[in-house]
């Protein structure tokens, strides 16, 4: 084997070390021209319509990325769950929070095909409309969304179970598509905004990930070109 089939075959994880040469803030340019930011107002119609869907007894939230990592509610259950039609993906353009207008970031969604496993969060029984309302604030970027909250079905060892989850609109202005994942992790590597830096971002959910026993093929390939990015990136030591 030759050396440079070797070194595509190391996997490299990537550190807080690593994240560090590139972490950094950028100020919030705000929301694209065209579109603005959620009102209060169509937040609560936005609840209210997938109340209307589908009106728990149990409400359950599928988490996939930084909601496993930073998911900013109580819940009183945790299960692995995998979901089936869907799978996880660095597919949405992001010019602010984790991005620029002059750098965009990717940030992942569930996007068609495959299967995806993540954790699914059971909320109190108390004040469902709120916590939904909550979690769209959150979750949901411009307006109109690409990043929507829909009812998907996943199943756990426990049995089946419907969960809200955040998945990408393909007709929505920042879907990104099928990015090659060398491109993703280009970007992954560079950007950054008022949120901190995409680097950060995958950081964060691999080592989740790994915590929470999920394997995920394409997201650790991800990990290994963005810390060669960053790698690559460094000056080289001066030798005397």
């Amino acid at each position: 084997m030759d050396a440079s089939k070797s070194r595509r075959l190391a996997r490299r994880n990537l550190t807080a070390e690593l994240v560090a040469h590139v972490e950094r803030f950028e100020p919030d340019p705000g929301p694209e021209p065209g579109t603005a930011e959620h009102t209060p107002a169509e937040i609560d119609a936005i609840t209210q319509s997938l109340l209307h869907q589908y009106r728990p007894q149990q409400l359950w939230v599928f988490a996939y990325g930084s909601l496993i990592w930073n998911p900013e509610f109580e819940f009183e259950e945790r299960r692995s769950a995998t979901a089936f039609g869907w799978h996880r993906s660095f597919c949405l353009t992001l010019t602010r929070w984790r991005g620029t207008r002059e750098l965009p970031a990717l940030m992942l969604a569930l996007d068609r095909g495959g299967s995806c496993q993540g954790v699914a969060y059971r909320l109190p029984a108390s004040n469902h409309f709120q916590q939904i309302s909550q979690l769209l604030v959150r979750e949901i970027d411009a307006n109109p969304p690409t990043n929507v909250a829909r009812w998907i079905s996943v199943k756990t060892e426990a049995g089946p179970l419907r969960a809200l989850a955040f998945v990408a609109a393909r007709d929505g202005k920042a879907y990104a598509g099928k990015l090659p994942v060398g491109e993703v992790a280009q970007v992954l590597a560079r950007a950054a905004g008022h949120w901190g830096s995409a680097a950060q971002y995958l950081f964060r959910t691999v080592t989740m990930l790994r915590e929470q026993g999920i394997r995920d093929r394409n997201m650790s390939r991800i990990e290994s070109l963005v810390a060669e990015e960053i790698e690559a990136s460094l000056p080289t030591p001066e030798h005397h």
